[in-house]
């Protein structure tokens, strides 16, 4: 049951990249580098991975604030990679 669980991870993670790099095979305006890719597939793979920890460590009581503060750290750390809306070091500013 775990290595089904990772290896839905994994297939989300992968999946999720493909959009982009099909994207780039037709259009100009997505331009990724390799750099990118190892990124965002990192910060996927953590998301989920943290996110498989706590479905699997926490009671029911903690699960949905524990879910919900992963979510929104992983949206503003793509935010800010994306268009640096904090305007830190972090995102190339």
């Amino acid at each position: 049951m775990k290595n089904k669980r990772l290896l839905l991870i994994l297939t989300i993670v992968l999946t999720l990249l493909l959009v982009p790099f099909i994207a780039m095979q037709f259009t100009s305006e997505v331009n990724w580098e390799l750099g990118d890719f190892v990124i965002a597939g990192v910060l996927l793979l953590v998301t989920g991975l943290m996110v498989e920890l706590v479905l699997r460590k926490t009671s029911n009581k903690y699960r949905f604030p524990v879910l919900a503060a992963i979510v929104l750290l992983f949206l503003l750390v793509w935010a800010e990679l994306a268009v640096g809306i904090f305007g830190t070091p972090f995102a190339g500013s």
